[in-house]
């Protein structure tokens, strides 16, 4: 069979149901390494939590009008396999319950399309502050509605690029062993 006539691989999320965005680099983000720069992953993982959030029902005005944010407590990324200018990427992530009051845990995946290779895995601890202070507090209930409710997409509700549905909020396996 030739190459042309290959099926993309399937891609091996880490959990069910992610929420999906397509990335790529471009040139502006490529180092003297010919690679993506490692800040890029950090500003793609960015962009993709506030387009779940948003998906979720949760935009900055929303954060700003309830004094209320949820801020990266610590971050983790683990580099896995490079990326190259022009690779069609797919961003996942999901949130994970923490103490359901003022933690939780949004976790990402990043997979090559051409190979389905995970270059990319990371998460982050997120605390609820008052935007004001800067304190941490007990999250509002708009917050615990649009996070922590299975039916509005805990764990991965997908947008228009992957499944859509509800989780049961059970405790979630550790990623696939390489």
């Amino acid at each position: 069979m030739s190459t042309a006539d290959a099926s993309p691989p399937a891609l091996a999320w880490d959990h069910p149901r992610p929420f999906v965005r397509p990335v790529a680099p471009g040139p502006q983000d490529i180092d003297g390494l010919a690679h993506t720069n490692n800040a890029v992953y950090l500003q793609w993982c960015e962009r993709v939590a506030w387009a779940h959030s948003q998906r979720l029902g949760l935009g900055l005005a929303d954060y700003r009008r309830l004094d209320r944010a949820m801020a990266i407590r610590r971050g983790e990324y683990e580099y896995l396999l490079p990326t190259l200018l022009g690779d069609e990427l797919l961003l996942g992530t999901w949130l994970f319950p923490g103490d359901a009051r003022m933690r939780m845990e949004r976790r990402f995946q990043l997979i090559r399309g051409r190979d389905g290779a995970t270059v990319l895995r990371g998460r982050w601890e997120l605390v609820c502050i008052d935007i004001s202070t800067g304190r941490a507090r007990r999250m509002p209930p708009e917050f615990t509605a649009a996070y922590l409710n299975p039916a509005e997409g805990v764990m991965g509700a997908a947008g228009p690029d992957g499944p859509d549905g509800p989780d049961g909020r059970s405790p979630m396996p550790e990623p696939h062993s390489r």
